[in-house]
Formats: C-alpha cells, sequence, structure tokens
C-alpha cells in the first residue's frame, strides 16, 4: 500500500569573509610578507592554526538544529593549503568537507572558496571566472562559478564573489566593482537563457550595499537578495562595521525558483564573535588584528551570513517510507567517488 509523506528538508549556505587567513610561508610572486614570522604582523605558526581553528569553531556554530552547513563560501583565503587545513584538519573537518577555489590575479594572492559537504553536494564543474578590463592597479578578483547537484537531485548553480574593495573612495573604485559586476551577470543571464527556472545562488562579500549600483545592477538579472532584511540577534546591525557604522556588504542572492521553498537569512553574531566598540560604542565584529593589537579570540571584521532553504515535498513510499527515501537520495551521494570535478575552459560546455 503506498504511504504519502511530507518530507521536510532544508539546505544551508554560509558565507563569511575570512579577514586575511594567509599561511606564514612567504610567495614570492605574492605581496603577502605581512603575514609571516619576520613581518609587521609577527604571524607564527601558532597564530596562524589559532585563527584557523577559531573560523572552523565560527562556521560549524552556524549550521541548523546541530547539523553543519551544507556550502560555505569563503572570502579572502590565500591559496589552497589554507582552505586544505580549515577543511581537513580543523575542527571542520568532521563536515565532511571537499572545496574548489580560484587562483586570481590579486596582487596579495587573496582568493574565494567553496567549501561542499560531499553527502548533500555533488560538484560537476566548477570554473573561475575573469572580469574584463584594463586593471593597472588593484585588478578586480575572479569570480568562482560551480554547477551541481544537491541532495534530492535538484541542479544547483553557485556562485562566489569577493569585488574590489573601496580603496582610493568609494565612487573612484567603482568602476572596478561593476566590472566583477559585469562579469557575474553575464554568466547568469546565460544560466537562465539555458533554463528559465535555475536554481542559482551567490553569496560573498561585494563591498556595496544593497541600495548601491552593484547590487541593484545584479537585481535587473532576476535574482534576489535574500540577506536584504538579515539581521543579528546580539546587537549587529549589519556584516561590517567601519568608523561606528554598521553595514550589510555581505550578500547571499537566489534565483526565484528558491523562493518556492521558505527562506531564512540571518546574521550569525553569537556573542563570543562580537567584542565591545569602545570608541563609537555598541559592539563590533571580533577580529584578529585591532590595529597592530593582536587578539587570539579573533575571527574577522565580517560576520557570517547563514541562509537556509526549507523545502516541504510529498514524498510517495511503498513500505517503509525512510528505506524507500533512502534508496532513492541517500546512496547517490554517499558513494566513494573520485575528486573529478570538470574544470572547464569554456563556459558553455557546462552550464
Amino acid at each position: 500500500m503506498g504511504i504519502i509523506a511530507l518530507v521536510i528538508s532544508w539546505f544551508t549556505i554560509v558565507e563569511l569573509n575570512c579577514e586575511n587567513l594567509f599561511d606564514c610561508r612567504h610567495d614570492s610572486l605574492k605581496q603577502d610578507t605581512e603575514f609571516t614570522p619576520e613581518g609587521n604582523r609577527k604571524w607564527t605558526v601558532s597564530k596562524y592554526w589559532k585563527k584557523v581553528n577559531n573560523i572552523a569553531q565560527t562556521l560549524m556554530s552556524c549550521g541548523e538544529d546541530g547539523q553543519l552547513p551544507d556550502l560555505i563560501a569563503l572570502c579572502e583565503v590565500e591559496n589552497d593549503s589554507v582552505v586544505r587545513d580549515l577543511s581537513r584538519r580543523s575542527p571542520l573537518r568532521a563536515g565532511t568537507y571537499e572545496y574548489v577555489m580560484t587562483d586570481s590575479r590579486d596582487p596579495r594572492g587573496i582568493d574565494v572558496a567553496l567549501l561542499y559537504s560531499r553527502p548533500t553536494f555533488r560538484p560537476i564543474a566548477s570554473i573561475s571566472i575573469r572580469p574584463e578590463g584594463n586593471f593597472e592597479e588593484h585588478p578586480p578578483r575572479d569570480l568562482l562559478y560551480t554547477k551541481g547537484i544537491k541532495i534530492g537531485g535538484d541542479t544547483l548553480h553557485v556562485f562566489v564573489v569577493h569585488a574590489p574593495s573601496r580603496i582610493g573612495g568609494k565612487k573612484s573604485s567603482e568602476h572596478r566593482r561593476m566590472a566583477t559586476i559585469q562579469a557575474l551577470t553575464n554568466t547568469v543571464d546565460s544560466i537562465f537563457h539555458e533554463s528559465a527556472n535555475a536554481n542559482i545562488i551567490i553569496a560573498g562579500d561585494f563591498n556595496a550595499t544593497a541600495d548601491e549600483l552593484p547590487l541593484v545592477t545584479i537585481g535587473r538579472h532576476r535574482m534576489v537578495n535574500a540577506s536584504l532584511k538579515a539581521n543579528g540577534k546580539n546587537g549587529a546591525k549589519g556584516s561590517y562595521k567601519y568608523e561606528g557604522k554598521w553595514e550589510s556588504i555581505d550578500h547571499i542572492l537566489i534565483s526565484p525558483s528558491l523562493r518556492n521553498g521558505r527562506t531564512e537569512c540571518r546574521l550569525h553574531d553569537a556573542e563570543w564573535l562580537l567584542e565591545p566598540d569602545k570608541k563609537f560604542g555598541g559592539c563590533k565584529p571580533q577580529r584578529t588584528f585591532n590595529g597592530w593589537k593582536y587578539n587570539p579570540k579573533g575571527c574577522s571584521d565580517h560576520l557570517p551570513v547563514v541562509l537556509t532553504i526549507k523545502e516541504e515535498k510529498d514524498k510517495r513510499a511503498d513500505g517503509d517510507i525512510f528505506s524507500s527515501l533512502y534508496k532513492n537520495n541517500i546512496p547517490f551521494f554517499l558513494q566513494e567517488w573520485k575528486n573529478n570535478i570538470n574544470f572547464a575552459t569554456n563556459f558553455s560546455n557546462i552550464i
């Protein structure tokens, strides 16, 4: 006899700017001497591992109902080594995460990465997308695009973005951010052209608030800012605080198809991620360095943004409901597979 069951599932995405997650070794091709034992920060192995573990604990605490996040979008990670240490040699290894990342032309070596939980997301392909334009100084970083299958069988397109900073002034630097946005929206349009109901998530540090041109432009390409009204529970009024003013410059945007589920977005401002703002009042993110003063409890000058997508689906099962669900869904994701993601060079081959 067939049985109809209402299955409720949730999928959690976290975005975090790690604020200078550098290893301790100098790379002759990068401007990273500040974060070496001999550099101005006196960046030692012990300080490095303290930061890695602080970030790991932060990310693990972002999950729902004791579950670890399914996807983690990271900004300001130096290289493959630091992401490997974070995902496989810190407490975060409990999540059995794999990752993909960029290798940008950023002078300091700053990149973005996507960590994915192997039981709930399987990448099909991943590429770096380089913004076009002539930039002698402060060239925009590459975007990371990953196409994959999430548990349940739906295709998911994920972008990780770290737009250029406001160095030199907000207006004078805006053309660099817009080069990033142009590369992003061109790709989003291509995906929608292939599938009008595509499931798309864009997460990252845009160095722009929701009412500024970069985010307004993305909104004109059918993307919805799920983090628009995200708030914290312990006093945070934005993902970043500068000169006493809270701003939300970290965002998670979703395509209309993902709004069919019930989405909830919040700032993760656990008390231990905050410290008193002695100069301007209130609180602020507890970062690794205040000026040149090292703080062993610090994590980042940004707070995590957490998006949870909850879906309710009717599921017909014959006999044992749960064994049927496992039969239909779980083995596909828990089977052993080699890390054989196709890093395509031709975007048209993977959308």
